[in-house]
């Protein structure tokens, strides 16, 4: 990554970002990794915490959904927050909440503790996305939004990649209280470099009638509807994957915990690579005379639609292991596709005044499918008792998902905002 996302010597009057990005993309990859560490720890240790605790499914599913409940209800006021204030401190206020909540989960022994800590872990990743929009949005020009973004996507996937199978080794040797405080507290090591590198300086430049628009403005945009639409898709089956791919794969294939650990963390790291890929190819394909709306929307509808036929392909072949698993992984590299572009669209249309609220509210009706989804999907495999309709219902959510960026979503541009088209008086004051 080095010099791969350096700043151009034209400076922010030019439009080029106030200095090397390399490390700001690597440290905010990092917190996202760190980030969906936490998120995903409690279903890895779902199976030994709910013989502990002795916990019903239905008290594991809201468990595993509550941490979206202030999640999702806090993107809102974290938009707004980023939009407003130095978005630097922001993230690192939200970092320093999420990781204490992590490092206390180790010290709970009841299911209302538990549920008390997931909720303030909620609140504190809530900060992470639109701070992460606002960033690239305001610091990243269009050529290179589609690594940056791709960078942080790789955090998204290597993540729980990294989680499930190492974390799976870890608690099964040494317990699930242990890793929860040692994750927690070492986390919090990363808000050092963080405050050495956070980007600083104006940015790129944005034009002198520029204004930051209101929550109204941007829900009365078609693509905003799109983007929320797109995004809901694309983390049903991300959380589908974080809070019951373990159970799938030691309940219904019968996997022990380490090759359960080695698939489910494969299936990540196709995700991350292929997520990379795609954002080095659509940054080249634009640098090479591709328009952003062809080559965005192109990833995104497509990454979905895959993700879709796979999905499905994995209920049809349920009868087979390896076949199973082979479309899980084909899943996952669709759902690739379609992440280093996801963000990429909704900061060239928010712009750099915008990113954080537009973010905010998409994030807050996106992430509703990681309330509906480990939810839905506890329900369904209650009432049948496998997971085929789960699989084949994530597949249908993901066809939509793939129709609200092809069609929902309109072209890939700077909106510009009602106050901008107001003509300021000129000097004269005619």
């Amino acid at each position: 990554m080095p010099g791969s996302l350096a700043a151009s010597s034209r400076g922010p009057k030019a439009g080029g970002p106030s200095k090397s990005l390399s490390p700001v993309v690597a440290l905010l990859a990092i917190s996202v990794f760190i980030n969906y560490i936490d998120r995903g720890s409690l279903s890895i240790a779902a199976p030994a915490l709910k013989d502990e605790l002795r916990l019903s499914p239905s008290q594991l599913g809201i468990l595993l959904s509550s941490f979206f409940w202030t999640y999702a209800g806090f993107q809102i006021l974290s938009g707004w927050l980023v939009d407003r204030y130095n978005v630097n401190w922001v993230l690192a206020a939200g970092f320093l909440v999420w990781s204490a909540a992590t490092a206390a989960t180790s010290m709970a022994h009841s299911f209302l503790v538990l549920l008390a800590l997931r909720l303030l872990l909620g609140a504190g990743e809530s900060v992470a996305f639109p701070s992460y929009s606002k960033i690239l949005a305001k610091h990243c020009p269009e050529i290179l939004r589609g690594r940056a973004n791709a960078f942080i996507s790789s955090g998204i996937a290597s993540g729980p990649a990294f989680g499930i199978f190492f974390g799976a080794m870890l608690m099964a040797r040494y317990g699930w209280r242990p890793c929860f405080i040692g994750l927690g507290l070492l986390s919090l090591l990363w808000l050092l470099p963080w405050a050495k590198w956070m980007p600083r300086g104006p940015g790129l430049a944005v034009p002198s009638t520029a204004c930051t628009p209101g929550i109204r403005e941007i829900l009365k945009h078609r693509s905003a509807w799109g983007t929320f639409g797109g995004l809901f898709a694309y983390n049903y089956l991300s959380y589908f994957l974080l809070t019951w791919l373990p159970s799938y794969l030691v309940h219904e294939r019968h996997f022990s915990m380490q090759k359960m650990g080695g698939i489910g963390g494969a299936a990540y790291l196709i995700l991350a690579l292929s997520a990379l890929l795609s954002g080095w190819i659509s940054d080249f394909w634009i640098a090479h005379g591709g328009t952003p709306t062809r080559v965005r929307k192109t990833f995104t509808a497509l990454g979905l639609a895959l993700g879709s036929l796979f999905c499905f392909a994995v209920a049809v072949f349920a009868f087979d292991s390896r076949l199973a698993t082979l479309f899980l992984f084909l899943t996952c590299a669709g759902a690739g596709l379609c992440t280093s572009n996801l963000w990429a669209i909704t900061q060239t249309l928010a712009g750099p005044l915008a990113a954080g609220k537009w973010t905010g509210l998409q994030n807050f009706v996106g992430n509703f499918a990681g309330i509906v989804s480990p939810a839905l999907t506890g329900f369904v495999v209650e009432r049948t008792g496998h997971f085929f309709w789960a699989f084949a219902v994530t597949a249908g959510v993901l066809l939509g998902g793939a129709i609200s960026w092809a069609f929902v979503v309109g072209p890939v541009k700077p909106v510009e905002w009602v106050s901008q088209r107001r003509t300021p008086p000129d000097s004269t004051g005619v």
